[in-house]
């Protein structure tokens, strides 16, 4: 028989806010997060702004010491774990550290740390590198950290599926409990690639907005003049536990987990399938496994990037699954408020589907202005809407083809 597994604990790092009180209030107020980028010279860059965290410090986390041999990414993850461990009231200590794990995901990793070494190396020579350059840099670094400030001894791995990381990171923390494998995971995704190489790379590829005039109207998911994703930055973890575990100890429990769908579109490393192919698969599978119909959703966290091919097919894939029940599920992209978290933002999506839930309101989709035709469906435009939440799911899509859907719902005694 399959485990129950359960959400008591959440922690946000964004450009809305470190806390997830006030990213909630944020979000539900219609603001954007998106600002001109501050901490590097981007006169001379095609693209100047992002979800850039200007305010953030890990004085409240890790001593001065300890920061310096970590990559910005890593403290972020680091951050948002111990937060949602506090919220869950776990004392690890108190518990079998082969039995609680870790899985976070993340896109790019310690980017940061590779430019500024790789800066060193040629400016001042091989042994002027860093001794902490590796462990800084490896995408398996936020999931070792946080296993070490808690001493946890269980299941830790790391996923790297671009955009879709933190989401497939939260599928296999789901699956580590469901079959037995723990009693607690930390998961979710953390990044921090608001770097001159990515930005620069990225806008080559022609992947990300150039409204440079209006930055906190560059993010506009479905709307018909969208031109590109908004790079941002930050983390979303969330606890997950085996039901009776958390049962046990008293613990306050958020949302049950109920399924997980994953899938590739094998066809493009960087263009979605144009009908939506490999997204419908990975919905339909969450659907399966949740043991749900599709009229039993009430709200669909959208990836919806901004992208005019990336939203066209998200459409296409939602009315192929979900049929009538297309045109009557709510539908948003926190994107447009957050901007695109690559490897993080399946976390702090999955976050806010939690608190949607709890507060029956459903976040909005903010500059959408004009409805794109390909994309009529009803995407809650500019405004929150109250709405009776019980089941919701939260998609996230990679370059690569990566596509991964989760469903969670309410907790009920009986079932959710």
């Amino acid at each position: 028989m399959k485990r129950r597994v359960v959400i008591t604990g959440l922690g946000v790092v964004t450009a809305l806010g470190c806390r997830v009180e006030e990213l909630w209030t944020r979000i539900c107020n219609g603001e954007s997060g998106i600002k001109p980028f501050s901490r590097f010279d981007c006169s001379e860059f095609r693209v100047r702004f992002g979800g850039e965290i200007t305010d953030w410090s890990p004085d409240a986390y890790v001593n001065s010491k300890e920061a310096k041999r970590l990559d910005r990414f890593c403290q972020f993850a680091l951050a948002a774990a111990i937060d949602s461990a506090k919220q869950a009231g776990l004392e690890f200590d108190k518990e079998d550290p082969f039995r609680c794990g870790v899985i976070i995901g993340s896109g790019i990793g310690g980017l940061s740390e590779i430019e500024v070494q790789h800066a060193r190396l040629l400016e001042r020579g091989p042994d002027k590198v860093s001794p902490f350059t590796i462990p800084k840099l490896m995408v398996n670094a936020a999931s070792g950290q946080v296993s070490i400030q808690y001493g946890l001894q269980g299941p830790n791995t790391a996923v790297s599926t671009a955009c879709a990381s933190a989401s497939n990171a939260i599928a296999d923390a789901f699956k580590t409990i469901e079959r037995g494998a723990a009693d607690v995971m930390i998961t979710g995704g953390s990044e921090a690639a608001l770097t001159p190489m990515a930005i620069a790379g990225f806008a080559r590829m022609k992947a990300l907005s150039v409204r440079n005039d209006d930055p906190t109207k560059a993010s506009r998911p479905f709307d018909v003049d969208r031109d590109g994703f908004v790079m941002a930055e930050g983390a979303g973890i969330l606890i997950l536990e085996e039901l009776e575990h958390a049962k046990a100890r008293g613990a306050e429990i958020l949302a049950e987990v109920l399924g997980c769908g994953t899938s590739a579109d094998g066809s493009h490393i960087t263009q979605p399938d144009e009908n939506g192919t490999g997204a419908a698969q990975a919905m339909s599978v969450a659907l399966m496994e949740s043991g749900l119909n599709p009229t039993d959703i009430d709200y669909i966290n959208a990836h919806g990037t901004s992208t005019p091919l990336g939203d066209q097919a998200e459409t296409k894939a939602i009315k192929s699954v979900f049929g009538e029940h297309a045109h009557k599920v709510a539908i948003s992209s926190t994107k447009s408020q957050l901007g695109h978290l690559l490897g993080a933002s399946g976390g702090v999506e999955l976050v806010l589907s939690v608190l949607a839930i709890h507060n029956n309101v459903v976040p909005p989709t903010i500059n959408y202005d004009t409805p794109d035709p390909a994309c009529d469906l009803d995407y809650t435009p500019n405004e929150a809407r109250p709405r009776d939440l019980h089941i919701v799911m939260s998609n996230s899509f990679g370059f690569g083809g990566h596509n991964a859907s989760l469903v969670i719902g309410e907790f009920r005694n009986g079932q959710a």
